[in-house]
C-alpha cells in the first residue's frame, strides 16, 4: 500500500498526464493524406457503431491522434491512453506479441471489427494483432464501446468492442513514406500511396510497412511486414470497395516471462524460452525459438442508397491465416509425444529427453452480412444479419529428439484435431427521437451458434495411454436485447441510462486445456449504464457509472496450459463495477490538457480454488469466499499535456496502473505492483519543403523516468504431501518486464 502511493504521488509530481480521453478536444485536425476523400458513406461501418444519441459508453480515436503516436508500436499501446484500457507487451517494448485489456476484461471478451467484419479468431476470440502490424497506418478511426455496447458481428463483447475503419479512398494522388529506429534496433518503414480519383469513378490506394525490433526482453526479436491495398469504385448512390489487408510475423518468443526469483539471478531481461543445457553441460539458447504466421484479409463492400431513407450495405469477406511456432522443450516424457522410451548404449532407459517440437494452425474463415438503414424525421432504424463459417486445424509435430535410440519418422505427428464454427446473428436497432431532449434506444439481437471439435488433443491421458480425445459438439442460442434512453440538451448536456444483455459461449481452450471435470457453461452479463457529460468551448466533463453483472463468468485462474495460454474457470456470480472519469480543458489555442480515471471494484462473489498434487492429480478444495478477479486493478487513470504552436507539438503523457492479482487467490506472491509511466513525445512539421508537399520529423521517449515494472504475468500452483502426510501448498509466478527509459525518432515524407 505504501508503494501506491509513493507512485501515485510520484505521477502528480510529474505531471500526472496520459490520456487521448473521450471529452472533447474541439476541431481536429485533419492530416493531408485524409482530406479530399470520397464520402462512401459507410454504413457498413455505422451499424456497428454508436453514435452521439446512443446511450453507450464511447471513445473515438480519430486518424490524427492514430498518427501522433505511430511509431511502430502495435495498436493496443495506440489506445492504451483510453479510460480502462491497460496494454501489455510480452517483449517489453509494445512491438510482437501484445494484447489490452479493458474494465479487467481479456482480449477473448472484447469484440474487434474492421469495417465491421469480424476479426477476432473463429475458437479462441482472440485478435493477435502480431499477425496485422502496423494496421493503424491505414485506419481513418477506432471506436472503443465499453461494456456491452451495440450489437456486433463475431464473438459476444463482454468487456468492450473496438470497431476499426480503414482509410477511404482519396480523390486526390498521394504518396507518405515514412521511417522510424530506436531503441532495442527497433524500426519501422511504411509507404503508402495513392492513385486519386481515375476516370471519376475509381480509385486506388495501398500500403507496405515493415517493422523490427531485438525487443526489450533478451532474444525477443520479431521480423513483420504488413499491407494494404484498396480498389474504390463510386457512382451516384452506389459504392463498392475491395480491401485487403495482412501481415507476415516471425516472432522469437517471450511468452514464458521470469520468475522473481529469475530476474534477481539473471536480470530483468531474462528470457526462458528455448534455454536448456547442451552436451558438455553448458547454458545454450534454441535459436529457432520461433512464432511464424501469415494472415491475409479480404473484403468486398457494397453500398447503395434506395432511397432518401433507405441505405443498404453488404459484405463478403474472407481471412486466412497458416502458421506454426518452433519450440525447444527439456526432459518430456516421449511417450506424451508418441514415442517410445529408449535404452542407451550403457543400459539406462531414457524415459524424458530434450525435444523439439512443432505445433501447427491452418483457418480459414469466412462470410457475409447485410444491413439495411432508415432514417426519416425522428427515427434512425438498423436491421441486419451475419452468417460466418470457421474451420481451423491443430496438429502437432515431433522434430528431433536428443539422442534418440529406435525408429523415428521424420516430423512425426503426435496429436490433429479439427474446429468447426458455424456463427450467425439477426439484429433491428432504432433511435427514436421522442421530444427534443430525449432519445429512446432499443437494440434486439439473436445469435446462434454451432461448435464442433474433433480428434485428438495435444495432452496425454495417463488413464488410457494415449493422447485424450476431444470431442465437442455444442450449440448455443443467445438473446441480446439493450434498451436506454440518452437526455442531450444542445452541444454541451448529455446524460444516457441503458441496460443489456451479453452472452458468450466457451472459447477451444476452455474444452481442450481445462478441467475436464468441470464442463466449461456459456457466460450471462447484465450491463448497467449510467452516463453524463458536459460540453464546452474551454472544457469538458463526463463520468460513467457501471456495473457488470455476471453468471458463470470464465475468470482467468493465472496459470498457464502448456503453449502458454491462460486457463479460465466458470464463476457462478461475479460482478464489475467502477466509475469512469473524463475531462479536458483547452484554455489556448496552443494548449490543451486531458484526463481520465476509473475507480472499479471487481468481484467473485464465492469462489472455491481447486489445487492439484503436482499440479495434475488429487485436487483439493480452497474455498476463498469473495476475492478480486485476476488482472484486474482497481485504478486506472491517463493523464496528457499537449502542447501546439507553429509547426511544433509536444505531449507529456503518463499512465497509472494500481496493482494487480494474478490469480484469484488474492497472493501477494503473485502479483503485479502497481506502475506509473509517462512518455515525452516531440514532433515539428516543416510544412513544403524542397518540392515535397511535407515534412515532419519527431522522437519519442517513453518509460521517460525509467520506471521498473511488469504489466502482464501468470500464476500457478500446487502442494505435495510433506515427511508429516501434511499438504503443503506452493504458489509461483512469472513476470513481463518492461522496457526502462528507450526513444524513437520518426521522419515522414509526404509528396
Amino acid at each position: 500500500m505504501k508503494r501506491e502511493r509513493l507512485i501515485m504521488a510520484a505521477c502528480a509530481l510529474t505531471a500526472f498526464n496520459a490520456a487521448m480521453s473521450a471529452a472533447p478536444r474541439g476541431t481536429e485536425e485533419v492530416p493531408d493524406t485524409a482530406i479530399a476523400t470520397i464520402n462512401l458513406r459507410g454504413i457498413e461501418v455505422s451499424a456497428n457503431r454508436a453514435s452521439k444519441n446512443t446511450p453507450v459508453a464511447q471513445t473515438t480515436i480519430t486518424k490524427a491522434q492514430l498518427e501522433r503516436q505511430n511509431d511502430g508500436r502495435d495498436l493496443p499501446f495506440l489506445l492504451g491512453m483510453t479510460p480502462s484500457v491497460v496494454a501489455t507487451s510480452d517483449a517489453g517494448a509494445g512491438v510482437g506479441y501484445s494484447s489490452l485489456r479493458v474494465r479487467g476484461t481479456d482480449a477473448t471478451r472484447i469484440n474487434v471489427m474492421a469495417n465491421g467484419v469480424p476479426v477476432n479468431d473463429g475458437e479462441s476470440h482472440v485478435v493477435y494483432w502480431v499477425n496485422m502490424p502496423d494496421l493503424a497506418s491505414s485506419l481513418r478511426d477506432v471506436q472503443i464501446q465499453r461494456g456491452a455496447g451495440t450489437s456486433a458481428n463475431g464473438s459476444g463483447a463482454f468487456g468492450a468492442s473496438i470497431n476499426m475503419v480503414t482509410d477511404a479512398p482519396s480523390e486526390d494522388a498521394y504518396g507518405v513514406l515514412t521511417g522510424s529506429y530506436g531503441s532495442f534496433n527497433t524500426h519501422k518503414e511504411t509507404l503508402r500511396v495513392g492513385s486519386g480519383l481515375l476516370g471519376d469513378h475509381w480509385t486506388v490506394d495501398a500500403r507496405l510497412s515493415n517493422i523490427g525490433t531485438d525487443g526489450y526482453i533478451r532474444r525477443a526479436s520479431s521480423d513483420l511486414w504488413s499491407y494494404f491495398g484498396q480498389v474504390g469504385y463510386s457512382n451516384h448512390g452506389t459504392s463498392l470497395r475491395l480491401i485487403t489487408f495482412g501481415g507476415k510475423e516471425e516472432t522469437y518468443m517471450a511468452w514464458d516471462y521470469a520468475s522473481p526469483e529469475q530476474m534477481k539471478e539473471f536480470g530483468r531481461r531474462y528470457n526462458p524460452c528455448g534455454e536448456y543445457t547442451d552436451d558438455e553441460g553448458r547454458t545454450a539458447y534454441y535459436p529457432d525459438q520461433k512464432d511464424y504466421f501469415t494472415q491475409h484479409h479480404f473484403q468486398l463492400h457494397l453500398s447503395q442508397r434506395l432511397s432518401d431513407r433507405w441505405h443498404l450495405t453488404s459484405a463478403l469477406f474472407y481471412t486466412k491465416g497458416d502458421g506454426h511456432y518452433d519450440q525447444y522443450k527439456t526432459r518430456r516424457t516421449l511417450v506424451e509425444y508418441g514415442l517410445t522410451p529408449f535404452v542407451t548404449a550403457d543400459g539406462t532407459t531414457v524415459e524424458k529427453s530434450d525435444l523439439i517440437r512443432l505445433k501447427f494452425n491452418d483457418n480459414d474463415f469466412g462470410g457475409a452480412t447485410v444491413t439495411t438503414n432508415y432514417r426519416y424525421g425522428r427515427v434512425d432504424a438498423t436491421a441486419g444479419a451475419t452468417v460466418s463459417y470457421f474451420h481451423g486445424r491443430h496438429f502437432g509435430q515431433v522434430k528431433w529428439v536428443r539422442n534418440y535410440v529406435g525408429p523415428i519418422n521424420p516430423l512425426q505427428q503426435y496429436y490433429d484435431n479439427t474446429g468447426e464454427k458455424w456463427d450467425g446473428n439477426i439484429y433491428a436497432r432504432a433511435n427514436v427521437q421522442v421530444s427534443r431532449p430525449f432519445a429512446a434506444f432499443a437494440d434486439l439481437q439473436y445469435r446462434v451458434i454451432d461448435y464442433k471439435i474433433s480428434g485428438v488433443s495435444d495432452n496425454y491421458d495417463w488413464n488410457t495411454g494415449g493422447m485424450a480425445p476431444v470431442e465437442v459438439d455444442r450449440r448455443w442460442g443467445f438473446f441480446n436485447p439493450k434498451v436506454g434512453i440518452n437526455f442531450a440538451d444542445g452541444d454541451r448536456h448529455r446524460a444516457f441510462a441503458s441496460w443489456s444483455v451479453a452472452h458468450r459461449e466457451p472459447v477451444r481452450d476452455n474444452f481442450t486445456d481445462g478441467d475436464r471435470r468441470h464442463d466449461p457453461k456459456a457466460e450471462r452479463m447484465f450491463d448497467y449504464e449510467l452516463g453524463y457529460t458536459f460540453g464546452h468551448p474551454l472544457f469538458s466533463l463526463g463520468v460513467n457509472l457501471y456495473y457488470m453483472d455476471y453468471k458463470d463468468q470464465l475468470v482467468l485462474t493465472g496459470a498457464l496450459s502448456d503453449t502458454g495460454n491462460p486457463l479460465s474457470v466458470n464463476a457462478p456470480r461475479s460482478y464489475r463495477a467502477g466509475i469512469e472519469l473524463q475531462g479536458a480543458l483547452r484554455p489556448c489555442r496552443w494548449f490543451d490538457w486531458e484526463i481520465n480515471a476509473t475507480f472499479s471494484r471487481n468481484r467473485i462473489k464465492d469462489f472455491t480454488e481447486y489445487i492439484y498434487e503436482d499440479e495434475w492429480t488429487n485436487p483439493i478444495a480452497n474455498y476463498l469466499g469473495s476475492t478480486t478477479i485476476a488482472f484486474s486493478p482497481s485504478v486506472t487513470a491517463n493523464n496528457a499535456f499537449n502542447f501546439h504552436w507553429r509547426g511544433l507539438d509536444a505531449s507529456l503523457m503518463t499512465h497509472y496502473v494500481s496493482r494487480q492479482y494474478l490469480s484469484n487467490a488474492e497472493s501477494r506472491e503473485q502479483m503485479l505492483d502497481a506502475y506509473c509511466v509517462s512518455d515525452l513525445a516531440l514532433a515539428y512539421d516543416f510544412g513544403s519543403v524542397a518540392g515535397l508537399r511535407g515534412l515532419s520529423v519527431g522522437v519519442t521517449v517513453h518509460n521517460l523516468f525509467n520506471e521498473k515494472y511488469e504489466n502482464n504475468g501468470y500464476a500457478g500452483a500446487g502442494y505435495y504431501v510433506d515427511d508429516r502426510g501434511e499438504k503443503v501448498v506452493y504458489r509461483y509466478c512469472g513476470l513481463a518486464a518492461q522496457a526502462t527509459t528507450n526513444l524513437i525518432g520518426t521522419v515522414t515524407l509526404k509528396f
